[in-house]
Parts: C-alpha cells; structure tokens; sequence
C-alpha cells in the first residue's frame, strides 16, 4: 500500500510534468521543426530550411527564384491613400499574401508609428495608418519619398534589380542596411547584436533572387543572426547584392500552399509570443504563374 505522503509526492511530480509539458507544447506550437528541410515550392523556386547550433541555435529560412522561369512577377505593397501622411493601413504578410492573391511573400520596409509595450499597447494593430520608412513604389508609381538614409532596391518591370534608381522604377522597396555590394560584405557591419532578420539578395547576372528570414528571439529554438553573419550567408546562397529588410518581430516568410492556405515558412515572433505575426507597412511579393 502506498503511503499517503508518497502518494501526494508522486502526484505533484506528474502534475509539475505535465504543466512542463503543456507549456512547452504551447511555446512550440506551430514552430517549424529543428530539422533541416527541402522543397520545390513551385517550378524554378526551391525553399531550404538550414538548423544551425553554433555559435547559436539558429534556423534559417531561404527561398532560391530561378526568375528565367516564365511568370514570375513582383508586387510591392500597393498605397491605401494615395498623396497621404500615412499612405498604408498596416497587415500582416498573411494578410497581404491573401488579399493581393501572391504566392510568395516576405516583410518590407521598416515603418513608423511603432511601439511594442506589450501584448495589450503596441502599434500598429491591423488596418492603423503607417508611412515606410524609406522609398517605396508599386505599379509604376513612387508614392512615398524619404529623407532618411536607407538603401532601396529598385525593380523593373522586366524584373531586373538594382540599388541604383532608374528613372521610372516599377517596384521600388526599402531597407535597413546593405549588407553585399559585388559579391564582398559591407566593411564595419554589426556583429555582436542577434535579432531576427528579413534579407533579399540576387545574383551577379540578376537570374537568381534570395529571399531569407532568420528566426530569433527563442532561447533553445533560434535565437537570431548578426548583420554580419547575415551578409556572409547572403554571399554563401550567391547574391553579389543584397540588403537586409525591417526585421525583429516583423520577420515573416510566407506561402501559397498548394491546398490554397497560407503558409506560415518561419516563427515570426511579435511581443515575444512565438507564432504571432505582426501587422508591418509594406511587404514584397511574387506571383508565380502555376
């Protein structure tokens, strides 16, 4: 016979276990897999899933667009307001994915207002008027300038990329900082802070475009990428340019899958919630013709 003291013993022992359990399962729901992974998303775009631990858990997101591929197009955020303070009312990337009917998208620009107190005082919520931080255009038309320092790629219609500004840019899409100009790393970038991050970088012959998410922000699961490391990355898919985009809590990769929903490719995380996407001013997206 058990005595009693043993048997409340043993049963807050599988009660302790068990709230273990469920916290653990309600921080990792969702969460891709700490395993790395391959698939063709569509013909000419291969997504991989790399799993790194050192020098840190990290698990990087990368989708490689063959754009010899017929039917590939890009769509930049289109304005809600044109000629306004505020030319966009903020969505998530699932959001802007849906609505715009893309099969692939990542997060833009960094934006303002923005604050992030905590789960019940943050800004933007979903539909709030935001402005993005640096240039911006979609559909053949700048509709916001800025004064601020950022870099921008520039997109033609014919999908051709550069940093440099043509005189009529049919996308245009800002950025943090440069991080690949000719294939070598920008000098001087920072590499002691881990955040997530958002890049896109593209080939020497403008063939290849690579879109990259880094999970961070999730002690044991990913914790993130410096800008430096993240350049050495984007030299390593083989951009000869690339950029990093708003990353933190805005870093989101998403899908079209072939079931018709929205897949969610990474772990965004908004005020430290694992899974929660946040409502970002601008996102790129691709259309990829079936």
């Amino acid at each position: 016979m058990i005595k009693p003291k043993r048997l409340r013993f043993w049963l807050m022992v599988l009660v302790l276990a068990g709230v273990c359990v469920i916290g653990f399962l309600a921080y990792d729901n969702g969460r891709p897999f700490q395993i790395p992974d391959k698939e063709r998303l569509f013909t000419g775009v291969e997504y991989a899933r790399k799993v790194n631990f050192s020098p840190r858990p990290m698990i990087i997101h990368t989708i490689t667009i063959d754009t010899h591929r017929n039917g590939i197009r890009y769509l930049v955020t289109p304005p809600d307001e044109y000629g306004s303070q505020f030319p966009l009312r903020a969505r998530t990337t699932s959001q802007f994915l849906r609505e715009f009917g893309v099969q692939i998208a990542i997060n833009g620009d960094g934006f303002s207002p923005w604050w992030s107190h905590s789960p019940a005082d943050y800004y933007p919520h979903i539909g709030d008027p935001v402005q993005p931080r640096g240039d911006t255009a979609s559909h053949g038309k700048i509709y916001w300038t800025s004064a601020a320092t950022v870099p921008t790629l520039y997109i033609s219609s014919h999908n051709q990329m550069s940093f440099d500004q043509p005189n009529k840019p049919f996308n245009a899409i800002s950025g943090e900082y440069l991080l690949v100009m000719g294939g070598r790393a920008i000098p001087d970038l920072d590499n002691s802070t881990v955040q997530p991050r958002t890049a896109i970088g593209y080939s020497n012959s403008g063939r290849f475009v690579y879109l990259v998410v880094v999970d961070g922000r999730q002690p044991f699961y990913s914790e993130g990428i410096t800008l430096n490391e993240l350049a050495d990355l984007m030299i390593t898919l083989g951009a000869q340019y690339a950029m990093n985009l708003d990353g933190g809590g805005s870093s989101t990769m998403v899908v079209a899958g072939k079931d018709g929903r929205t897949r969610i490719l990474n772990s965004p995380i908004d005020n430290y919630i694992p899974g929660r996407e946040r409502s970002v001013a601008d996102h790129l997206g691709i259309y990829v013709t079936k």
